[in-house]
């Protein structure tokens, strides 16, 4: 028996970064009522808001889903770690807050596939609207909305020696990768506000919560989408040991991401027919591509020793660094405002691509830094990574249901290396972070080859490093794609094929992977989504 959880226009499922966005947007109107539901708690931890706390929150996993992967068959194996934020903000309150668009191509490949209204030139003002970027609003860039977004502060001179090197050796160099330059290596751009992590939730979330037309459920686990034949009425959710029915008058949205997002269709009825009946799920819309195309980006560190100790390791003496904790959380300033990264590259392999393939993401810090203090704890020795990242794999991933239980995580195979040329790229991109290694002056400041080590040299070397250390780099998506065809889950209107008054508007709805982290983009697909919900003309095409 459900208890009544009263009724509202919108249920949104989610309070990641697509919902957190959908609450702000659709409540605009005061006579609109929402109801958004989060499986996970407040946001209120330190640690979330600190920038640098996000090292201890990976180390210990806090504020997140639990997911790994099945093991992965040419990954030796592997379960592969799959965080996602389970948090108001979602992973926007655990991800390491850069801010990147991708390439223009890439959402003129989505027009090209079927979704139209998806071109870059249709997207580009749902960009800016989003976006309060410090630089201030032009052609390209948003000054005035709720996210703030700023170019990484960098304490350590390295990462400036970095690009001079890579300049110098030919290589393009972009002032904006979010701008009219999205190729080359340049300075990176975190979704930051005065010095504190701007996450979904701070930006869009608790703004739309002051209205009181707005209710947030924390701790509220979405266990199917309630159905009136094939019409979407509300969503049932668990909280506190009691089993809730709330209505949604006007539309059910799924804002749970890649891969809970794909759950609750299936627990639902909307899937794969054959494989909901393996768990006794009566099909109401067969739908095969439910749970399939997911695709993430494949990344590997390349790293070398640091004879000299940088910035981040002097600031990681105990002392230090609770000041800096202290300082960051109450004041905003100080080196835990500062991430020990800085630079993003975007390169093609091949001149004849349409866009980049790879993408390098530093880091000027050890892998294992921690904080240390003479005589209890000693310092760790420096080091430096530079990390390859497989952008357009073509390798593809699924979910499915361990059982008809919403309390257990769908199965996550993300089927890495699996086809194609993945690997053979990935490979380039190990001898490529070499090159860049090697230019001068930043040579200069590095010491040996630490892994996969000097010795590591021919392709089997490198291959059977990639696939001893590969990781994802926390970008999965695709698993309910909008688009044209027989896989494609949604429409170019974000709604579920064969069911009404119910979308998907998260990262799972996306038709493949973009050039770069994500989290923009999800952003950009909330904005555009939320003015579909209500009904409003788009906003117009920018070219």
């Amino acid at each position: 028996m459900s208890t009544n959880g009263g009724a509202y226009d919108y249920v949104i499922v989610g309070a990641g970064s697509a919902g957190c966005v959908l609450a702000y947007r659709l409540s605009a109107d005061p006579a609109v009522r929402v109801l958004v539901l989060e499986a996970g708690g407040r946001d209120r931890h330190p640690l979330i808001h600190v920038p640098i706390g996000l090292g201890r929150m990976w180390q210990h996993r806090m504020f997140d889903w639990g997911y790994d992967s099945e093991p992965e068959p040419e990954m030796l194996g592997r379960e592969i770690e799959a965080m996602r934020g389970k948090v108001l903000g979602g992973s926007s309150s655990i991800n390491v807050m850069a801010y990147v668009r991708g390439h223009p191509g890439d959402y003129d490949r989505w027009a090209q596939k079927g979704c139209t209204g998806w071109s870059y030139a249709d997207l580009l003002p749902y960009f800016k609207r989003c976006e309060r970027w410090e630089g201030g609003e032009d052609a390209y860039r948003g000054g005035a909305g709720p996210l703030s977004v700023v170019r990484n502060r960098m304490h350590d001179p390295l990462p400036q020696v970095f690009l001079d090197s890579v300049a110098a050796a030919g290589w393009p160099i972009t002032a904006d990768y979010n701008g009219a330059e999205p190729e080359g290596f340049g300075v990176g751009q975190s979704t930051m506000l005065r010095g504190r992590r701007c996450s979904a939730a701070v930006a869009f979330l608790r703004p739309a919560m002051r209205r009181p037309n707005v209710t947030v459920e924390t701790g509220a686990l979405a266990t199917r989408v309630l159905l009136d034949g094939t019409r979407a009425v509300g969503v049932e959710y668990a909280r506190d040991g009691r089993t809730v029915a709330a209505r949604a008058e006007r539309e059910v949205i799924l804002a749970g991401g890649v891969f809970n997002s794909p759950h609750l269709l299936m627990l639902s009825g909307i899937g794969p027919a054959d494989h909901l009946r393996e768990h006794g799920i009566r099909p109401v819309a067969d739908l095969p591509g439910v749970g399939r195309n997911l695709q993430d980006h494949l990344g590997v560190y390349v790293e070398w020793d640091r004879p000299e100790a940088g910035q981040f390791r002097i600031d990681m003496r105990a002392d230090r660094a609770a000041m800096a904790m202290a300082l960051a959380y109450l004041l905003g300033v100080g080196p835990a405002t500062i991430l020990p990264g800085g630079v993003h590259g975007f390169v093609k392999t091949r001149p004849e691509l349409a866009v980049p393939d790879l993408q390098f993401i530093t880091r000027f810090a050890a892998a294992n830094a921690h904080v240390w203090f003479p005589g209890f704890k000693p310092a760790y020795r420096d080091g430096v990574s530079l990390r390859p990242v497989l952008l357009h794999p073509e390798s593809r991933g699924e979910l499915t249901l361990r059982s008809a239980d919403p309390r257990d995580l769908v199965r996550v195979r993300q089927n890495f290396l699996t086809a194609g040329a993945d690997l053979a790229t990935l490979r380039a991109g190990v001898r490529l972070a070499r090159e860049l290694a090697a230019l001068q002056p930043f040579a200069r400041s590095l010491g040996r080859e630490t892994v996969p080590g000097p010795d590591a040299t021919s392709d089997g070397d490198i291959d059977a490093f990639i696939r001893r250390i590969g990781l994802t780099a926390h970008h999965p998506s695709c698993t309910c794609a909008m688009g044209v065809g027989a896989e494609a889950v949604l429409d170019p209107e974000l709604r579920v094929r064969g069911v009404e008054a119910l979308r998907v508007v998260d990262a799972a709805a996306m038709p493949d992977l973009v050039s770069g982290n994500i989290n923009a983009c999800v952003l950009m697909i909330a904005e555009k989504g939320a003015d579909m919900i209500l009904g409003k003309e788009p906003l117009a095409a920018v070219h």
